[in-house]
């Protein structure tokens, strides 16, 4: 029986995962416990096997109740929680706390709680596409060097080798894996730059005009939230001598432009949804969201990680959930 850990568990992914670990379980285990920690939560929730913890993960004494029970012993953690670019930039202190601090945290709770009959836990670190920068080269690779150029991204590439050493030390058996963008998040994503990447899918489904900051050109990197659950839980059970020693590996993506997912929304929603899409290009949000290189991840792949394999396919699971 698994005991798992989920952090940010409330956010667009999180509930996702949380979804599919209540449903299919972890490695073919079904889930005994499964402990979720973000800042509130809305409910209860309905499934008896959860249990909310609510507050900050920069909080000790938080996160350490969520060892309360079973044993003391994890299987698992995925840790979701960040603060993002924009946010952190405004709150250093905030984005530290969480980005940085928390994260280190976490590895070394794990010093001391109970390992499984499997060995230490597994440690899914949801690192992010940030750490490259906004200089990226004409094709990025997997020896791509990170030149993060904002402190969310350098925090998280910290958190990348923090990951490592606490693997390296037997604390957990860990895994980072940089996120692209994530497709697609319901609501307006009011405040949100990249709000357009995943207001596309509803809007034109809907039959709803939108204005688009970027070119039908712009080019950008792509995954469904049900593509990048499937790639976090594979992380958590992929056999660990397949693993690199830095233990980080970026999430494969398809790569295609904003006027491509538009054609392909077109074949699915109607002719007519082609006229409800304006082009009105930011030169800033071009640069950050629809500017990106091709993207070569064959060591991912090796270990079994996939991206939606078609633009017809992202937009089915996309918008499934």
């Amino acid at each position: 029986m698994t005991h798992v850990i989920v952090t940010g568990s409330e956010g667009f992914v999180g509930q996702a995962l949380v979804r599919r670990l209540l449903s299919d379980g972890l490695g073919g285990r079904r889930i005994a416990r499964l402990t979720l920690l973000d800042v509130r939560f809305d409910a209860p929730h309905a499934d008896p096997r959860v249990v909310q913890r609510a507050g900050s993960i920069a909080d000790a004494a938080l996160r350490q109740s969520a060892y309360a029970g079973h044993g003391g012993c994890v299987d698992a953690v995925f840790h979701l929680a960040s603060i993002p670019g924009g946010a952190a930039e405004k709150n250093y202190e905030l984005g530290r706390s969480i980005n940085l601090e928390a994260t280190l945290g976490l590895l070394e709770d794990l010093r001391a709680a109970r390992s499984s009959q499997d060995g230490p836990p597994r440690f899914v670190f949801a690192s992010t596409i940030a750490v490259y920068g906004e200089h990226l080269p004409a094709v990025v690779d997997e020896d791509t060097l990170p030149d993060p150029g904002l402190s969310y991204g350098a925090h998280k590439l910290a958190g990348e080798y923090l990951v490592a050493d606490a693997t390296r030390k037997g604390w957990c058996q860990g895994l980072s894996l940089r996120l692209p963008g994530v497709v697609a998040r319901p609501g307006e994503g009011t405040g949100m730059l990249s709000a357009f990447m995943s207001l596309l899918f509803w809007r034109l489904a809907a039959g709803q005009p939108l204005t688009v900051p970027v070119s039908a050109e712009g080019v950008a990197w792509w995954i469904s939230v049900a593509a990048c659950v499937d790639n976090l839980l594979h992380a958590a059970t992929v056999d660990p001598s397949r693993l690199k020693p830095r233990r980080s590996y970026q999430m494969p993506v398809l790569r295609f432009s904003v006027g491509e997912l538009v054609e392909a929304l077109v074949r699915r929603h109607g002719e007519d949804r082609r006229a409800l899409v304006h082009y009105a290009p930011d030169p800033f949000i071009q640069r950050l969201f629809a500017s990106y290189p091709p993207l070569r991840t064959p060591q991912a792949e090796a270990i079994g990680l996939r991206h939606d394999g078609d633009i017809d396919r992202l937009i089915r699971r996309a918008t499934q959930g």
